[in-house]
């Protein structure tokens, strides 16, 4: 997967992921009314499967709830909240309540992390450009963009800004959490509690289907293109999210450049593992404490996880193992 050939060749592989994670989901009964949308929001696509009698309105309305955040906290979309805060040049943006509550979501997750999960990293991703770059940027490139902090933002209400020219907003790391989160919001306002949300690999499972019925979700085997798991699980009323090496990468010279930065190097982070899944009632936690964890590497991130409450983890090491967490069952077959 090198290059330019990277947009069709990872459209196909997260078509092949989300196919194994609803399909694999225990199916309803015929006399079950469900209806399943895929669309391509936050760079990214999305498929929603509901189970109830107005499925297919309730389907398009969680679309119009991902259009909305895709709108304010986008980074590439000109007049989004993020990208207002980022060209406002140090001066005060005032940003929708939701776009304030993300971004603090994001400081707090930068202080448990001491800063290995930074939202001000937006022009060190922008340099990689991991999706276009076929070459990676120069080591003095590289370092022109780092030295950025999450605490060189300031909160003032429902104001923000950065404090100096070498932060820039992206909430990439964490924002499809939260829409995830925000639809499982509105569809439980519904009385809708039964189905699966899948953005891009963020995964949120609803109840029970049927009062009884667990959802199986597998768990990517990485760089296997024919998208079979490695393992899978059995949950329902939680959070499935993933991060992995393997997601977005390009090919340069034998050496693979995927796009979890190290915020102290500049670079992809060199460790151990191919991803981390994370388990749990929060997505939008889930997305950020998967970075975290894979930033960590196994065993730092193993510990890490073993002390947050109510949050399990599977790590999959380069050598293919599946390694998790004290209260994780697997399937391997």
């Amino acid at each position: 997967m090198i290059g330019h050939k990277y947009k069709s060749i990872v459209c196909i592989l997260l078509v092949c992921i989300m196919t194994i994670a609803l399909c694999s989901c225990s199916l309803p009964s015929k006399n079950d009314k469900g209806y399943t949308k895929n669309g391509f929001y936050l760079d990214t696509i999305i498929t929603i499967t509901l189970y109830c009698d107005d499925a297919k309105e309730q389907v398009n309305n969680c679309f119009k709830i991902a259009e909305k955040y895709d709108n304010l906290l986008s980074r590439t979309k000109e007049n989004s909240d993020v990208s207002r805060i980022n060209n406002a040049k140090g001066q005060f943006v005032e940003i929708d309540s939701d776009t304030i509550e993300l971004i603090k979501q994001g400081i707090y997750y930068g202080e448990l992390s001491n800063g290995a999960f930074d939202i001000t990293i937006g022009r060190l991703t922008t340099l990689w450009d991991i999706q276009n770059r076929t070459v990676p940027p120069t080591e003095a490139e590289i370092a022109d963009k780092t030295g950025f902090s999450y605490k060189n933002i300031e909160v003032n209400g429902n104001s923000v800004r950065l404090l100096s020219d070498k932060e820039m907003i992206d909430l990439g790391g964490i924002a499809k959490g939260y829409i995830a989160d925000k639809i499982k919001e509105y569809l439980l306002t519904q009385g809708i509690n039964e189905g699966v949300i899948n953005l891009g690999g963020n995964v949120v499972c609803l109840d029970k289907k049927n009062g009884r019925d667990e959802y199986t979700i597998g768990i990517q085997k990485p760089y296997d293109e024919s998208g079979r798991p490695l393992c899978s699980i059995n949950v329902y009323n939680k959070s499935i999210v993933t991060s992995g090496d393997y997601q977005r990468y390009f090919e340069y010279n034998g050496r693979k450049y995927h796009h979890i930065l190290d915020v102290n190097t500049g670079y992809p982070v060199d460790n151990d593992l191919d991803s981390v899944t994370i388990i749990n009632n929060s997505s939008t936690a889930g997305d950020a404490l998967s970075t975290i964890a894979f930033t960590y590497g196994l065993d730092k991130g193993k510990a890490f996880i073993e002390a947050l409450p109510d949050t399990e983890a599977i790590f999959v090491t380069k050598e293919g193992k599946a390694i998790t967490t004290n209260n994780v069952t697997i399937n391997t077959k």
